[in-house]
């Protein structure tokens, strides 16, 4: 009796699987059919390119706390503090290989890090970082596209490279920073 129970269940499982595969087969000509009907301007061949993930940053309410995780407890490679008056931060680079995390702790309490850390006592994930190969195309482009910046133009970063924010709520609840590569 539990043999033929089982096999009952088998086959029952069976035929739910084959069916829940033919209808995914059914709804995949619509996924893509919606996914490749972005309007023309979408999909414009634009005059800059979206390059590697340069960072992610993090931001923490003790520097030295986490920085001595990063390279005691993990083996990380970490640089040396570096403080960044112009942006209100200190930042520690942490080096992956394919790429890196900065840890960002306020410098002041008027930074936006701080602001960020009174609403994330424990600190969290700040922002990611991506390269783009032409930062002044790249903007015009997004704000064609109703993407929002934080500023009008690129401020030089923490690499020493021009870099701009996009608005999270144009991206997906996510802080883009766009580097220049």
């Amino acid at each position: 009796m539990a043999r033929a129970l089982k096999a009952v269940a088998a086959t029952a499982r069976a035929a739910s699987a084959v069916d829940f595969f033919s209808r995914l087969q059914t709804l995949t000509p619509t996924v893509r059919a919606i996914s490749t009907s972005q309007s023309a301007r979408e999909m414009a061949d634009p005059v800059w390119k979206l390059g590697r993930l340069n960072h992610v940053a993090i931001a923490v309410p003790d520097l030295e706390k986490a920085t001595a995780f990063y390279k005691n407890i993990l083996g990380a490679q970490v640089s040396e503090p570096v403080p960044l008056p112009e942006h209100g931060v200190s930042v520690v680079f942490v080096n992956l290989g394919n790429t890196k995390m900065e840890l960002l702790h306020p410098l002041g309490s008027d930074s936006p890090i701080a602001g960020f850390l009174q609403k994330n006592k424990a600190g969290g994930m700040h922002h990611v970082c991506i390269e783009v190969d032409n930062i002044n195309e790249a903007l015009m482009d997004l704000k064609k596209k109703k993407v929002r910046s934080l500023s009008e133009e690129a401020k030089i970063g923490a690499h020493g490279k021009p870099v701009i924010f996009l608005h999270p709520k144009d991206c997906g609840g996510v802080l883009v920073e766009l580097e220049q590569a």
